[in-house]
């Protein structure tokens, strides 16, 4: 008897396989959701248990519960619920989950805002009515006339009001000042970052993602396509999520980061403040995680002179940082990282070269020339008999 590549049976003898009684047993039934809530079922409340998940998870969970299971007790219940949503939440996740929302509450409970208008963002009251006018139009001509684009996949344009960078420059001063006062430990945006404060810490996460679902994404889909080309994504999903900071660079704040890659589909990077000449940002060509270290072309380098109020919209993957020749100034940018987790399942089984990385697209036309080649050489050969 042998086996084949898929393990199944081939070969040897021809009779039946032999059934077991352990076999024939009855599998265990699987637990299982219902796909349709019951929305006259009235959920149990789980704050008093020792559970790994959320009272407010279960109890949201629990109108998806087969109806065998509605009538358990509650600790019968948060069980089969939390043996379904191990499967898909690992204890590590939930464990720094659990721990965020602690410290999130922490701060929402002792950090008093000055700017609230911020945390209840209003378009009408922050963006520019040219801004509005042309992601409300979304048309080749409505963006033509807000974006510019000094550099392949590099767009620069204008799109927040002056008293949008006050309040924010007032807010995070006012951060900083309650975290030397109170001297309570806070996240950095990077672990080389000593003055930068992240958003979604100080619950400005709403404005962020209003920013990035109602006027980002426009601008990286549909008719607005045009002006990307192939540098950047062509977004067929929303982003699903993101990451803002605010960072300073300066001789008594943060030093700048070398040149890098984002953690991000797509990066909006605003100039809220600067001081003094020089401050320009270095693009050195876009690369995939496995080209992220390769040398950089003379034709991809790119420096551009990031004035306040000006938005740069670029790839993530588009290599870029400060330009060492320039002389030191200080200057305070908003960063929004957009991720799109779609597109990073799909890249995991990606085959083919792609497009937007430059290493890659050399690669492919070195392989595609080594080829023709190679053929130009068997037909000489065979023309010539075998001779060439």
């Amino acid at each position: 008897m042998a086996l084949d590549g898929d393990e199944t049976v081939v070969g040897g003898d021809s009779q039946p396989p032999v059934t077991t009684a352990a076999a024939t047993t009855e599998e265990k039934a699987i637990a299982r959701l219902s796909p349709f809530p019951n929305m006259e079922h009235i959920s149990d409340n789980y704050g008093d248990l020792e559970l790994e998940y959320s009272s407010a998870m279960l109890s949201s969970l629990e109108k998806y519960l087969p109806p065998e299971m509605l009538t358990a007790t509650r600790e019968e219940k948060a069980k089969f619920m939390s043996d379904i949503l191990r499967k898909y939440i690992s204890r590590d996740e939930c464990s720094k989950a659990k721990w965020c929302k602690n410290y999130w509450q922490k701060i929402k409970s002792n950090y008093q805002p000055l700017s609230r208008e911020l945390y209840n963002f209003d378009p009408e009251l922050f963006l520019l009515p040219s801004f509005r006018k042309a992601i409300s139009e979304n048309t080749k001509e409505s963006f033509r006339r807000i974006i510019s684009e000094p550099f392949p996949g590099v767009l620069v344009f204008q799109m927040f009001q002056p008293d949008f960078f006050q309040k924010l420059i007032v807010e995070v001063e006012n951060i900083g000042k309650w975290v030397h006062e109170t001297n309570f430990p806070i996240r950095r945006p990077y672990h080389m970052s000593k003055y930068g404060v992240a958003f979604v810490d100080f619950g400005l996460d709403i404005m962020l993602q209003q920013l990035m679902e109602e006027f980002l994404f426009p601008i990286c889909k549909g008719k607005a396509y045009f002006l990307l080309r192939k540098t950047f994504i062509e977004c067929g999903a929303m982003f699903d999520s993101h990451h803002g900071y605010y960072i300073e660079n300066g001789e008594d704040r943060d030093p700048p980061l070398g040149y890098h890659l984002d953690d991000s589909e797509i990066t909006l990077n605003v100039c809220v403040r600067k001081q003094f000449e020089g401050g320009e940002i270095s693009f050195i060509g876009t690369r995939c995680l496995r080209h992220k270290r390769t040398d950089v072309k003379p034709e991809e380098v790119f420096h551009y002179c990031h004035s306040p109020g000006q938005a740069i919209l670029h790839r993530g993957r588009h290599r870029h940082g400060p330009r060492a020749n320039t002389p030191s100034c200080s200057r305070a940018n908003m960063i929004l990282c957009c991720r799109n987790s779609l597109f990073r399942e799909m890249e995991k089984y990606e085959k083919d070269f792609p497009e937007w990385c430059n290493e890659c697209a050399h690669e492919k036309k070195e392989k595609e020339s080594q080829s023709l080649a190679a053929k130009r050489k068997g037909m000489i050969r065979i023309a010539t008999g075998g001779k060439a």
